[in-house]
């Protein structure tokens, strides 16, 4: 794994915001197609090949805290029933506008980095619950909600724990530790890493 130099940094806090995304699919009226098409452009869609760059991070910095970066995404899913069958769309998005940095360096950027891949393993992971459901017709919009629901307390519960355990990035072992770890996640749900 290529690594981003990392170095010693004092009273740095990160911070992250994920937002869960659950709904069926409807047609977007036509009043609602600027807005739409507004909101897709500040919505960058992971991909393997594609890292965030500091030109991605609009929304302006948050001055009075302790953070140098905050990274916001979003994990959602959209659904339904056509000829009997169930069909879903899942996104993973990281969104420009409500992401910032204060402190644009190589290190922090590594670190919202694993926020953003975070995001993407738990999408894997509700790929995979999906594709594992048993479909029942009387209970799926359900059952579909209680799946995404634990995916996303499981995704929500992992961020902390990574924030926590780096110390939000400031213990540099940890970190290092953590980037390992995330692209060994990443190599092991790479099978459901194609989802609809």
């Amino acid at each position: 794994m290529k690594l981003f130099h990392l170095f010693a940094l004092s009273a740095l806090a990160l911070s992250f915001s994920g937002t869960p995304v659950l709904k069926t699919s409807r047609p977007v009226p036509a009043s609602h197609e600027d807005s739409t098409f507004k909101k897709e452009a500040a919505m960058i869609p992971w991909e393997t090949n594609k890292r965030l760059v500091w030109d991605d991070f609009l929304c302006e910095p948050r001055l009075g805290t302790d953070a140098v970066a905050s990274t916001s995404t979003s994990l959602g899913i959209a659904y339904q029933l056509t000829d009997g069958q169930l069909k879903y769309h899942i996104t993973c998005y990281f969104n420009k506008e409500k992401s910032w940095g204060l402190m644009k360096t190589d290190y922090i950027l590594a670190h919202e980095q694993g926020h953003f891949d975070i995001t993407e393993i738990f999408a894997r992971r509700l790929n995979e619950a999906l594709q594992n459901y048993q479909f029942n017709k009387r209970t799926f919009k359900r059952d579909i909600s209680e799946i995404y629901q634990s995916i996303v307390s499981q995704k929500e519960e992992y961020q902390k724990t990574y924030d926590a355990e780096s110390d939000h990035s400031r213990n540099r072992k940890n970190q290092y530790d953590w980037l390992e770890r995330i692209e060994i996640l990443l190599a092991e749900t790479a099978p459901y890493s194609k989802y609809p």
